[in-house]
């Protein structure tokens, strides 16, 4: 039954994609939140995906031997992105210094509509691999007939 691991993988990229989708959701509708419960702008969220597979030997071992079989995607973490925030002169702002200015985060929209192309793109991927390998099932079953 080494098949249905083609459906896990499938399944494991699809939630992944899923997930990086409500992040990049999440930046576009905090794009101009100038103050979280934190007192501090917004920060750009980013995932980091990664290999089930832990990439120890024993593991390859494992795999190679078909003892087990460990494959797909999880999202490692989120983690906030460090570059400068956006400095917007509006001295009438309730959260601007005493210079005038307000810090934006450092969500850029464009960027952001472009992950989120990325992260639907790959998720259609993995629904078309998750059909093709049912497809394939089904046909063999035909052939036991």
């Amino acid at each position: 039954m080494s098949f249905l691991s083609s459906f896990n993988i499938s399944g494991s990229g699809m939630t992944a994609q899923k997930y990086r989708l409500d992040v990049v959701a999440q930046n576009i509708a905090n794009a101009k939140v100038t103050r979280t419960e934190e007192g501090e702008p917004y920060r750009r969220k980013m995932t980091v995906l990664s290999s089930v597979n832990t990439g120890t030997f024993l593991d390859a071992l494992k795999t190679a031997t078909g003892a087990v079989q460990k494959a797909g995607v999880q999202v490692e973490a989120v983690i906030e992105d460090e570059s400068a925030l956006v400095p917007v002169y509006d001295p009438t702002h309730p959260d601007a210094n005493a210079e005038g200015y307000v810090m934006y985060p450092n969500v850029n929209t464009a960027q952001e509509m472009t992950d989120a192309m990325g992260a639907s793109r790959a998720y259609e991927a993995n629904v078309t691999a998750f059909n093709a390998t049912k497809s394939i099932v089904l046909k063999a079953l035909e052939i036991g007939r």
